[in-house]
């Protein structure tokens, strides 16, 4: 079974690799591209009958930094 994690970081946290593809998209001409912001989103290959709430626990644990980010958790 397969699980997609999306990690973002929580709205208010300062994001300067977000806003440097921002200001990047601009100079090459994309001009109507007023924000950006990156995150990353890993797969997950778990035993069939993983529950989301065990997912939510790694997330909790390792694959995000809930201070600063927020996760979304996808059954595949």
């Amino acid at each position: 079974m397969k699980a997609r994690v999306t990690v973002m970081l929580k709205e208010g946290v300062l994001d300067p690799q977000g806003e440097a593809i921002r200001q990047a998209l601009g100079s090459m001409g994309f001009d109507g591209v007023s924000g950006a912001r990156q995150g990353k989103v890993i797969e997950l290959e778990v035993a069939p009958g993983t529950d989301e709430a065990a997912i939510g626990e790694m997330c909790e644990k390792l694959l995000a930094n809930t201070v600063i980010e927020t996760y979304r958790v996808e059954v595949l």
